[in-house]
This record gives structure tokens, sequence and C-alpha cells, in this order.
């Protein structure tokens, strides 16, 4: 008998830690590990259970949806029965002293009917909608109640959940969760009066249990206080964490480059132009952070055509004269080799060894490009920077364009290549402040906010698929004229899902409309060789026309092309249509950029067509891009190696950021211990230091 006992015992425990393990990884797929997660997993929006309606009441006012999620009645069922036309549905009658309803269930278990039997008394949630059949709530929440049950007092939480975790068990979890310790403040009084702040455990208290008469319209935009001081909580964490990560660099050692500054004097004065006040400022910032003795870690951002690969340049120089390497390496091998003749162009009267390397590169020539690399100057390239077999002796400096394209690993690989290198990261896509100050805290920032001298707006125009033989004839006329052309498409080849002009199909129908032009081809799928014949021919000027892919995105600079013509432009990101658009105007002419697009548009699609309509500046269109798709879209946790904020608005929020900013500071010199309480709290095991 007690052997039979055990048996059962074993097998009660074996099925309760089941339980526990798939309640745990349901809880995971949430962001919730510990207790102080469950306290900080706060509801999406609240339902009003503290009042019941009556129905006659409630079907003369709240026919069309309600904000909160309804209205909640009670009333004894007076019907229930199954209905199989249209569909099997159970349809209950309930009914109060005032008028009765129909709650119409599509989906129904047997313990279901058994709780709506015929003289239950039921409490109900939900929106009244006009049904076929007259007024009717669909799917409400119920509970069966005694007459006399009495009302919650404060408003009932709705979370965000997953599969397999009902609301219930979750408010179970959660209510127990805020039972236990509160968590501690790691505040002072002082400035949370001044801030007019609760602390945190009273703020989290009231967003979980908020009082009947609590101000819904400020709880639901998240300004009430109790929100605002959740939000300054997260972001706190949030600038504690990359500001410790910034601090940690500092500790670690770094080539000081010092340089006469010869090489970069005598660069300059092979420029047929002068620096901007914007570059030469910056310039400045790099130059001393490279003399210092830890690795700079520094964003540099300007819109398209600002002159961030020359300010790049002149940084190079310093490494180079001061004796060690310096790295370019971009995203893509047709902007990688626009870099390296750009940079050869440069550096190569001056007797700086400059070598290109990328993925493409085969048998003897990579086996020698791979032994120039060990020992030249200056080392261009993609990705292929950072693979295995790839050495310095002595990389000192590393160049890294279009850094948003480049995950957290790749940047932290090629900063392993060296002895700690500096690291300068560019940006033609502007990060908006708020969100440079909240992502970026672990960076320097230097922007250049000033285009070169005789740089001309560029015109953009909208045109209807319809108006493409209009285009054509403009196209003709700009060709005529002695100018050249981009045409970029989407896709290369059909697609079944995507019924969009290709540059296969484009090229094919504009070398048939226009014989008498001359009409390139470029796209990613095209040998390096062939890339490099037709982009040199239409530079040279021998191609009047050419069709493209995105591949010419960035680093692409041919003046005397004037007029862009974008595919289907309702399909491309505000990023890339600012950048495409910032392939032409480079020159002493005006120029212009026509979007194509087919309708019907999506809101969204219409939205970034207006922006782009309307605005030139990249730093604009930047924060109108974020506030159309988010940070999560914009930045990307991959690309900033920190978890993205889950409460804290980056737009509405700004003044918080601001705080969070100047807090962090404070805390981390003179309240270590509650700067790491915070960040604990919030990060635990998601902190990430990887931001490289």
């Amino acid at each position: 008998m007690p052997e039979r006992l055990n048996t059962r015992a074993r097998a009660a425990k074996k099925k309760s830690s089941g339980k526990s393990a798939a309640l745990a990884e349901k809880l995971k797929r949430l962001g919730i590990a510990r207790r102080e997660d469950l306290c900080l997993h706060l509801p999406l929006r609240y339902e009003d259970e503290t009042r019941v309606t009556p129905v006659e009441t409630a079907l003369k006012s709240t026919l069309d949806a309600d904000e909160d999620g309804g209205v909640q009645l009670q009333g004894a069922i007076i019907g229930s029965q199954i209905q199989f036309r249209p569909r099997r549905q159970l349809i209950v009658r309930l009914a109060d002293a005032s008028g009765a309803i129909t709650l119409r269930f599509l989906n129904f278990y047997p313990n279901q009917m058994a709780a709506l039997a015929v003289g239950n008394q039921v409490r109900c949630v939900g929106e009244i909608r006009q049904g076929y059949f007259g007024a009717e709530m669909v799917h409400p929440r119920f509970r069966v109640v005694l007459p006399d049950t009495p009302l919650p007092e404060s408003l009932t939480p709705i979370y965000p959940t997953t599969a397999g975790l009902a609301q219930a068990a979750l408010t179970k979890l959660i209510d127990k969760a805020l039972s236990e310790t509160p968590m501690d403040e790691t505040l002072e009084a002082g400035f949370l009066a001044s801030a007019r702040l609760p602390t945190l455990w009273d703020a989290l208290l009231f967003l979980h249990r908020p009082p009947a008469d609590a101000n819904a319209r400020a709880l639901a935009a998240r300004q009430h206080p109790a929100w605002r001081r959740v939000k300054l909580d997260e972001l706190l964490a949030q600038q504690i964490s990359l500001r410790r990560a910034y601090r940690a660099r500092r500790e670690i050692g770094a080539p000081r480059l010092v340089a006469k500054g010869e090489l970069a004097a005598a660069l300059v004065r092979q420029l047929p132009f002068e620096l901007t006040r914007a570059q030469r400022r910056v310039c400045a910032e790099i130059s001393a952070d490279l003399h210092a003795p830890y690795p700079m870690q520094r964003l540099l951002q300007g819109d398209v055509g600002a002159g961030k690969t020359l300010v790049a340049a002149l940084a190079i120089c310093q490494a180079v004269e001061s004796g060690w390497q310096a790295a370019f390496m971009a995203p893509t091998e047709i902007l990688a080799e626009q870099h390296y003749l750009k940079l050869s162009g440069w550096f190569k009267p001056l007797g700086v060894e400059v070598i290109w390397l990328t993925g493409s590169q085969k048998g003897r020539a990579r086996a020698a490009q791979l032994a120039a690399a060990r020992t030249a100057g200056l080392i261009v390239g993609t990705h292929a920077l950072i693979q295995e077999g790839v050495d310095y002796e002595r990389l000192a400096l590393a160049v890294i364009d279009e850094q948003h394209r480049f995950g957290v690993q790749q940047r932290l690989a090629l900063r392993q290549k060296g002895e700690a290198p500096h690291q300068l990261m560019m940006s033609a896509t502007p990060i908006p402040r708020t969100l440079a100050m909240s992502y970026c805290a672990d960076l320097d920032v230097s922007v250049l906010d000033e285009l070169p001298p005789g740089r001309k707006p560029i015109r953009t125009r909208l045109a209807r698929e319809e108006r493409r033989e209009e285009v054509m004839a403009y196209v003709r006329k700009k060709v005529t004229a002695g100018e050249q052309v981009y045409w970029v498409c989407p896709l290369i080849e059909e697609s079944d899902s995507l019924q969009l002009k290709t540059a296969l199909e484009t090229h094919a129908w504009l070398t048939e409309a226009l014989p008498e032009l001359c009409i390139g081809l470029v796209h990613g799928r095209l040998k390096s060789a062939e890339k490099q014949m037709v982009m040199a021919e239409f530079a040279a000027g021998k191609i009047d026309l050419l069709v493209a892919t995105t591949v010419i995105e960035v680093g692409v600079d041919v003046p005397n092309a004037s007029l862009m013509v974008i595919e289907h432009a309702e399909r491309f990101g505000l990023a890339q249509l600012h950048q495409l658009r910032g392939r032409v105007g480079r020159g002493a002419q005006a120029s212009s950029c026509v979007l194509l697009y087919a309708e019907p548009l999506s809101p969204t699609a219409r939205a970034r067509l207006k922006i782009i309509f309307e605005n030139n500046d990249g730093f604009e269109i930047a924060r109108l891009d974020l506030q159309l798709r988010g940070p999560g879209e914009f930045i990307g946790s991959r690309q900033s190696g920190l978890p993205l904020l889950r409460y804290a608005d980056l737009e509405t929020d700004a003044d918080l950021v601001e705080t969070a900013r100047a807090l962090a500071e404070t805390l981390l010199a003179r309240f270590p211990e509650k700067a790491d309480q915070i960040r604990e709290r919030w990060l635990g095991e998601k902190e990430s230091l990887l931001k490289a």
C-alpha cells in the first residue's frame, strides 16, 4: 500500500511539474520570468465592471461601439437554445426589469451551456451591436452571480496574453505577485514631489487596480501620472544600461592616433571645393576622439549628400599618418565598390595603399587581397572584412557605412579584428533626436546639419501608373538636353505575389520605346565585373538611362544625372525613397524625382507618398517616419542590441527621455546600487552590452 501511494504521489508531482513547465513557457512568450516581470506586465485597457447598466438604457446609448470595451448588464436567463442556421450557435436571452437582449455564442462548450441555463442570474460584459434580429452581444464575457453579489471596486484590467493563458489565470498570477513584497523606491522623494509623480509601487498598484472614478481618458492615453512614473522608470533602465556600456568601453585601451595632420591637409588641397562648417566641426570632434586612449564609438549622421564620406576619409588620414590601418565596411558590393573608387581617387595620389575586399573574390585574386589586407593603409569592402581568415596587423579605425544595415554581431566582429579599434558609424538615414537619445545613449553622436553650397532642392512629382507615357516623354526630353536618368524598379524578376514592373521587363520596354537612347541595366544579381562596367559607363556619360534596382540606393554619385523615376513608389519605405531621390541633384542643373504609383493605395502608402512629396529634409522625414512605423520597425532590436521600449513613446514622452538621460548620469555617479536596481528590474537577462 505505501508503495502504491508513493507511485501516485510521484505521478501527481510529475503532472504538476509538467503543468508548471507549460505555464512557464507561456509566460516566457510574454517576457515574464520573475515576480517583477508580472508586476511590470501592465494592462492594455480596462473594462468598467463597477456598475451595472439597465438593458433599456444600454440599448439606447451604446448601440455604437464603446471605446472602453462595452457595457455591463445583469439579469436572468429567460431563454437558451442551440440554433443550426446559418451555423451552429448558442442563442441566449437575458432580461432585467427594464428589458431583454440577445447573447450570441458561436463557439461554446457544455459547461458554458450549463452556466447559461434558464433561471440563472448572469453578469456579462461586451459591446452591443445591431444584428440581423436586433440588438445583441456576441461572445460577451460572463459569470453566474447571485442577485446580491457585490460589484468590484476598481476597473477590470485587460492584459496582453498568449494562446493557452486565459485572462483570469494571468490576472490571478499578477494579483499574487502584487500581494508580495513591494518594489523599493529608487528615486528621491523630493524629485518625485517636484515632478508630481507617485512612487513606482503606488503607480503599479494604481495601474493594475484603478479605482472606479479614475480618469479613463488619461489612462487610455497613457498620460496619467502613474503611467508617466512607470515610463520614466523604463527609460531610466535603458539609459543606465547604455551609459554603463559607454563607461565600460572607456576602461578598454585603444591606440592613440596622434598625427600632425599633414596627410589630411594634402587630401583637402586636392579637393575642388571647401569643407562646410559642419564638416570642419565634426572632423574636430572625431579627431579628439582618435587622440583618446580608449576606443571611439561615434555615430555620424547626415542627410543625403552632406559629405559623410569625406569626413570619414579625413579620420582615415589620421589613422594612416599615425602608422595604423583603417577599414571601411559597406553593406553591399556595389556600394563598397563605389567607396573604393572614390577613396582610391583621394588616397592613391597621396601614396596610401587602398585595397578592395569582397566575398565574390575567389582563388588567387582573393589570396592576393588577403595578403595585402594585412598591411595596406586602407581596406574597403563588404562584410567580407570580418570573415574568418581576414587578418590585419595594425587595425586602429573601422568605418561602417549605413550602419543600420549591419547587426550587432557584425559590428562586434569588426571590432574584434584589431586591438579595440576606434569605430565611426555613418548613417544617411537620420535618427530622430528622441530616438537617438534613447537607443544611442552609449554612443557619441555627430550631425552634419549643412549641405554643401550650391545644392539645389530636388523637385518631387507624383504620377499615377496611367501617366507612364508622359513620364517616358519627360525622360526623352531630359536626355535630349544632355542629362542622364535613373529608372528604379523594386524587383528583378516577376513575382506571383506582387505584380510589379520588374527591372528586366522595364529595361526591355524602355529599350523598345526609346530606341534612340543608350539604356543600361544594373541589379544585385549581376557579377561584380558587370556591375562595375555598367556603372563606369553611366558615370562616363556613355549610358543615357540606367534601369536599376535599389542597388543604387546609396553611394552612387553621377553629377550629370538629373532625373530619378521610381516604379511602384508605394512599395518603398520613406528612407529608401529619400535615399534614391538623393542620387540626383548633385550637379549644377535642376533635378527632379518622379514617383510612379499604382492605385488603390493603402492608408500607410498614401501617408508615405505625402511625406516624401512635401519634405526634402531627411531629419524631418525620419521624424515623420518614426511616427508612422514606431521605433520597433524603425530601428529594430537586432541592430540596437537592446530590448525595445514597451510603454514609453518617444514622440509623446520626449520630455521623459530628457529627464531619464540626466537622472541616469546622476544615479550612476552618486547612487550606483540604485542604478543597478532599476536596470535589473526592467532588463534582467534581457540586457545586452553588445552595442557595437
